[in-house]
């Protein structure tokens, strides 16, 4: 079994993961923990963590716990990403600031996930407060999923996005904006809401509004041109048709 895991055929190692997970028996326990570490294809880790998740809790949870002190970025990450599969409250107490804050972007990422899925209700607040100080970190994807982690938080990050909206430094600014936009309206993809929050930042509200109403107006406008020189166009062609008929 071990050598199927480490198998140079991914589709080899996600079979067996598979079957391990479908037949659970705590003697695989170290071997799941120890692959989910170096496990290079993203659906096989997957399929470990769900492995390790038909493990009875009792028994695989204090493995995992040691995993979140691994000097291996991935073996943190998977151990993280392992804990919102199984999604026991009891856990929340393991999720440090330290790794909140963590160097690595995934394992800040997975950190972020897992807290709000674990987090009680009434320190939801703290770790809006904990996560908030955050926005402006990383690439595209990095800023996308600290958007989604605070918008599941709910109407309880609002003042904390108020207070970095007015932020001096406009990259903090912008996603404390796009993630209110977020926050209004789920439904707004990221990139819209953040190309529109930048401009609220660089122009200010009013003007970022007017430049709005602007381009909406030259759009409308430019559509409607065609409609315009289209009706003189069928009339000419209805009246043609009508004088071949007559003939």
């Amino acid at each position: 079994m071990t050598n199927a895991l480490g198998a140079e055929d991914s589709s080899v190692r996600l079979q067996t993961a598979l079957a391990v997970g479908s037949n659970p028996d705590p003697v695989f326990l170290e071997m799941l923990v120890e692959r989910c570490a170096v496990e290079p294809d993203f659906f096989v880790r997957d399929m470990l963590s769900w492995a390790l998740t038909r493990l009875p809790p009792e028994i695989s949870l204090p493995r995992i716990r040691q995993e979140l002190d691994s000097g291996r970025t991935q073996a943190r990450s998977q151990a993280l990403h392992t804990l919102s599969k199984i999604g026991d409250k009891t856990t929340w107490a393991w999720i440090t600031r330290d790794m909140l804050r963590d160097a690595d972007d995934e394992v800040a990422r997975t950190a972020w996930r897992v807290a709000v899925v674990l987090v009680p209700e009434d320190e939801e607040k703290d770790l809006a407060d904990e996560l908030v100080p955050q926005l402006g970190r990383g690439d595209r994807d990095v800023q996308l999923s600290l958007s989604r982690a605070l918008v599941d938080l709910g109407d309880v990050i609002r003042p904390a996005l108020e207070r970095a909206a007015q932020s001096p430094n406009p990259a903090v600014a912008a996603h404390a904006r796009a993630t209110e936009l977020l926050r209004q309206n789920p439904e707004t993809g990221f990139d819209v809401a953040l190309d529109a929050a930048k401009r609220v930042v660089a122009l200010g509200p009013e003007r970022a509004a007017a430049a709005a109403a602007a381009s909406a107006g030259t759009e409308t406008s430019e559509t409607a041109e065609p409609a315009a020189t289209t009706e003189p166009m069928e009339a000419e062609k209805a009246a043609e048709a009508s004088e071949g008929a007559d003939c």
